[in-house]
């Protein structure tokens, strides 16, 4: 069956009911992106249909998360290579609303507000993004909770019992900061959906993919290989047992002209607070979470990686 693409929550909910009810499914699996996709959505996509019945992928661009006008103008808008690569993956479903679509209003009046978790890192350097990025994956979890779930007027029912469908969401462990609240938001406030992770997926040479790396230019993408080096010494002290050593790494990346470092530390992977015994001097034992974040050029790059011993 060739993939649908829709353009407003009623059709999303029309056409996921049909499906679920043509295939007798039992799940359905939901993939929110801004497009501009690469082989991470693909991965993020091909996760989702292995593990449902229906899986719908989301493409919106959030202006809600864009501090910077320019920064939004600017992200790339590629519909058709994205509903293909999506088709190439299996994924029933394109959700492709306008921005009139998700806030008919105009900009919302009451948005989803990330606390003390979203204030650090990343919310650190863009205040207010991830209250705009929350907002938008609650309102993207509300229009793709299975169809069936959802009555005629499209009033969203929780609780997700009687039967219906279960429910998964996908995001990307790249995304470390924004996993993180999504998963916080959808406890805190008791949503009917399985937060799924999928691991970074990477190119050849290690660098993390990002709908962003297209504006890097050669000799930039060259030198933004150290951040991933970087993670990846880190990786190798903690699974020797070894003391991280953060001022060393933070010392490494600053070697490298052309990366401007925002940030690099060893975090609960929970709360993303850092943990300070393991990381120094001490050998590290347990689960952290190394986090960095850097300026190459124009593009602004987040990367991570999972540390247990």
């Amino acid at each position: 069956m060739a993939i649908q693409l829709v353009t407003t929550a009623a059709e999303l909910r029309d056409a996921s009911a049909r499906l679920l009810s043509h295939k007798q499914g039992r799940s359905q699996g939901l993939v929110p992106t801004m497009g501009a996709l690469h082989e991470g959505h693909a991965t993020l996509a091909r996760t989702a249909v292995e593990q449902n019945d229906v899986v719908v992928a989301s493409i919106f661009v959030n202006p809600l998360q864009f501090g910077d006008a320019v920064d939004l103008d600017r992200y790339p808008r590629t519909l058709d290579a994205d509903v293909a690569l999506l088709e190439e993956q299996g994924v029933d479903l394109v959700f492709a609303p306008s921005v009139d679509e998700v806030y008919p209003g105009g900009e919302p009046q009451v948005r989803v507000t990330a606390g003390a978790l979203g204030e650090k890192w990343e919310g650190a350097s863009r205040p207010g993004h991830f209250d705009g990025a929350l907002t938008v994956v609650a309102k993207l979890l509300h229009y793709g909770t299975p169809g069936a779930g959802l009555p005629p007027s499209g009033a969203f029912v929780s609780g997700g019992g009687g039967g219906l469908p279960s429910y998964r969401a996908y995001f990307g462990q790249k995304d470390a900061q924004q996993l993180a609240l999504v998963r916080r938001m959808v406890a805190d406030l008791n949503f009917p959906v399985d937060i799924v992770a999928v691991p970074t997926v990477r190119s050849g040479d290690g660098l993390a993919l990002s709908s962003r790396n297209r504006f890097l230019s050669e000799e930039q993408r060259e030198a933004a290989l150290v951040l991933s080096r970087a993670l990846r010494l880190v990786e190798e002290r903690a699974e020797a047992h070894e003391p991280l050593d953060p001022d060393s790494v933070r010392a490494m990346v600053a070697s490298q002209p052309l990366v401007e470092l925002d940030y690099f530390d060893v975090v609960d992977p929970r709360t993303l607070e850092p943990l300070a015994e393991n990381c120094r001097k001490v050998p590290f034992r347990g689960e952290g979470l190394a986090i960095i974040a850097a300026r190459v050029g124009p593009v602004r790059l987040i990367d991570n990686v999972p540390l247990s011993s």
